[in-house]
């Protein structure tokens, strides 16, 4: 049982690394932007990344670093949180 929680926090941390992941190329199509896929995309993952956006702000106005802060700062929270379950 204890061992299906791991998983599932694991499996959580590396989904949502994947929407970011996502979410970035998906800002570099405008196209895409209207997609169903991108606005599912943009509504799980834009609180979490605005988070970093209002403390970081784009270098030039378009290139936005926040977010790699934003996959450092979940990776941490990955490792601590596996760190206090084992």
């Amino acid at each position: 049982m204890f061992n299906m929680l791991i998983n599932m926090i694991q499996v959580f941390f590396t989904v949502y690394t994947v929407l970011i992941f996502i979410r970035v190329l998906g800002s570099w199509i405008p196209q895409l932007a209207g997609s169903p896929l991108m606005r599912f995309v943009a509504f799980y993952t834009d609180p979490y990344l605005n988070l970093f956006r209002r403390v970081i702000p784009p270098i030039g106005g378009v290139l936005d670093v926040s977010v790699i802060v934003a996959f450092i700062v979940l990776r941490f929270l990955e490792y601590g949180l596996m760190r206090l379950l084992l």
